[in-house]
């Protein structure tokens, strides 16, 4: 399935480094998460077919191939990611995001801005309004993450 791209797309992803296929898109995005900070399963999404990122802007986008909806146990939170995701990233922060609503209550609300403490302990995430939630980050960690972090000794929250 072909994809429009405008003439605003295109010049965001001027100069992108482009990756397609489900096992290097989904490579690429657990590198990027991991070079932000994040736990690797906080965006846990499906069937990737596209992954680009422009080093000098921080744009970065992930194409899958339909919409998808999650829901986090750890936070009981049901999230829903369109069939593109976008965000400027920059160390401990995504801003700028589309494509990703969690619902509240009755309500799907967008989350535009992610960014996580310094000491890798609680994410945040931000609504167009500025309002915004916290949760530990051990609720996006996979089991290979706690595991991890249960050998290294660093089991606090």
């Amino acid at each position: 399935m072909a994809t429009l791209v405008t003439a605003q797309q295109q010049e965001e992803r001027s100069g992108a480094e482009i990756v397609n296929g489900a096992e290097e898109c989904y490579r690429h995005s657990i590198d990027l998460l991991e070079e932000l900070g994040f736990p690797k399963g906080v965006l846990p999404l499906k069937d990737l077919e596209e992954c680009g990122r422009v080093r000098e802007t921080g744009f970065v986008w992930m194409r899958q191939k339909a919409p998808y909806e999650h829901y986090f146990v750890g936070t009981g939170t049901r999230v829903s990611y369109a069939t593109e995701v976008t965000a400027y990233v920059e160390k401990g922060k995504m801003k700028r995001m589309s494509g990703i609503k969690s619902k509240q209550m009755f309500m799907w609300v967008p989350i535009t801005e992610m960014s996580i403490d310094s000491a890798g302990k609680k994410i945040y995430f931000k609504t167009p309004m500025g309002i915004g939630k916290s949760f530990p980050a051990t609720a996006f960690m996979t089991d290979k993450e706690k595991e991890e972090r249960v050998e290294s000794g660093k089991v606090e929250e």
